[in-house]
């Protein structure tokens, strides 16, 4: 892992994983950065007490609490880190599902804020999934947006989206009708609070049909004062794009070479 990664962790059993998280905080002490913890994990692990205060934090915040809350107290000890002397953060979280109405959506624009702080920051940022607590699409969502994977089954999804930016999002690999619905949840979720948000598809290898419809589809239901911006989408992209219809004033996506 190097500086700025945000990882996909499936991990299992829970030995395994608190064994392995005490090694990932190990590797990072031995390199100079500061370890953050958010959740039980931290305490069940041993790490707060084999790290010592001064070079770990655990953030064991209740499961209901605001997810804003919880990375503005990530970013204080990322900032607390640099005074300090720290090369930068570790930052390490385990997921736990929830059932609530909108949770996917709502998983899914925690994990690009996280990308996005990972981007910004040069913050080292682990999410940990363990694949018997999810069921297998919000397993496939999640992968989309994180830029690396690792662990059990972990394979690379058809695409990836991931911060090259403030409120700007690259997009890499297929999109096609298998993972069309992927796409459309990570699209809302990273438009959920930006006013203008842009996807950058310099490196997508292809998008059909299924893929251009969940992009129009996550337009129309964003609320109107929202804007998607498309750049970089070769010739072939933007003629389809355009032959499809979509091309129209009334639809908030702008798409451009």
């Amino acid at each position: 892992m190097e500086l700025g990664d945000h990882v996909c962790w499936r991990t299992e059993p829970a030995s395994a994983f608190l064994r392995d998280a005490r090694t990932f905080a190990a590797d990072g002490a031995l390199h100079g950065d500061k370890i953050v913890v958010v959740g039980r994990v931290g305490n069940a692990s041993g790490i707060s007490r084999d790290a010592g205060p001064s070079a770990s934090v655990v953030l064991d915040f209740p499961a209901a609490m605001d997810a804003d809350f919880v990375l503005a107290a990530v970013r204080r000890e990322a900032r607390t880190a640099l005074r300090e002397g720290f090369r930068s953060v570790r930052v390490l979280t385990e997921r736990v599902p929830k059932t609530t109405p909108g949770s996917v959506e709502e998983l899914l624009a925690q994990e690009l804020k996280l990308d996005q702080f990972a981007s910004e920051s040069g913050a080292i940022v682990v999410c940990a999934y363990r694949p018997s607590q999810w069921d297998a699409p919000t397993l496939e969502h999640v992968a989309c947006v994180h830029p690396q994977e690792v662990g059990i089954r972990a394979e690379r999804p058809a695409f990836r989206m991931f911060s090259t930016g403030a409120d700007c999002w690259s997009v890499d690999g297929v999109i096609d009708s298998e993972c069309a619905s992927a796409f459309n949840a990570a699209v809302r979720a990273a438009a959920v609070r930006a006013p203008t948000v842009t996807l950058r598809f310099d490196a997508l290898d292809m998008i059909d049909a299924a893929g251009m419809h969940a992009l129009v589809d996550a337009a129309r239901r964003l609320p109107p004062d929202r804007r998607i911006l498309v750049e970089g989408a070769n010739e072939t992209v933007r003629l389809c794009w355009e032959l499809a219809g979509y091309a129209t004033a009334d639809l908030a996506v702008v798409m451009s070479a």
